[in-house]
């Protein structure tokens, strides 16, 4: 298959996971991106900057090297391509990430909290807490916001022992979430779920001020019901 073909696919795919955004309820406005990356070839494909969902097309996907230089396109890409391509360096086994400022996530980043395994919905996709980061220093706002941005993901990661592919999410203090996966479709499905179990978490603390992260086994069923080499969940 050329690389013309391979390309043509990748922005199809990102087109696609960008638009699934908004259906979702997780980007209002402009407010988010997905990106995919191809190591092999050396590219990175992510939605332009501030183009409107309605109006975006397959052809305005924006292709770069791994350093983020423009390879085709006049589009500039999202503002967020410099804290996508540290994730990428960083998590190699990762293939594309997502950006969002969705509702749910966003009060907890804001909060400066991590998001507790509460419940076997969040374990089904997250081997544990999902990490808030530290706040970013004036100077590193200062110098190379974005760069700084994911810089801190990675160290949050490192700091904490955490492996990227078994919590793919974070909330970045203040911001909001990122998230990633194999492919645009699981990183935009694990950006839902990440949403959807920060609601949770968040009517769980108001129902029951004391309550407890579900026990350590119940986290590990239900996670490798559908991870690993032991997976059961679904039609395998």
């Amino acid at each position: 298959m050329s690389s013309e073909v391979i390309i043509n696919e990748m922005k199809k795919r990102v087109f696609d996971a960008n638009l699934a955004l908004p259906k979702a309820g997780l980007v209002k406005l402009t407010w988010g991106n997905v990106s995919e990356i191809n190591r092999e070839l050396g590219v990175i494909v992510i939605k332009p900057s501030g183009v409107p969902y309605h109006s975006m097309k397959v052809e305005d996907m924006v292709v770069t090297d791994l350093k983020g230089n423009l390879l085709e396109s006049e589009m500039k890409p999202s503002s967020d391509l410099p804290t996508h391509i540290v994730l990428y360096r960083d998590f190699e086994g990762i293939n594309a990430v997502v950006h969002t400022h969705s509702k749910n996530a966003v009060m907890w980043a804001q909060a400066g909290r991590s998001l507790p395994a509460y419940g076997t919905t969040h374990a089904d996709t997250f081997f544990g807490n999902v990490p808030c980061t530290r706040q970013l220093t004036p100077e590193e706002v200062a110098t190379a916001y974005e760069v700084e941005t994911g810089e801190v993901i990675v160290e949050t990661f490192k700091e904490n022992n955490l492996d990227p592919l078994a919590i793919p999410g974070v909330l970045v203090y203040g911001h909001g979430p990122f998230t990633w996966g194999q492919t645009p479709q699981k990183a935009v499905e694990n950006s839902i779920i990440l949403d959807e179990i920060a609601d949770m978490a968040s009517v769980t603390e108001l129902v029951n001020h004391k309550v407890q992260p579900i026990p350590q086994y119940l986290l590990n069923k239900h996670y490798f019901r559908k991870h690993g080499e032991n997976a059961y969940y679904g039609q395998l």
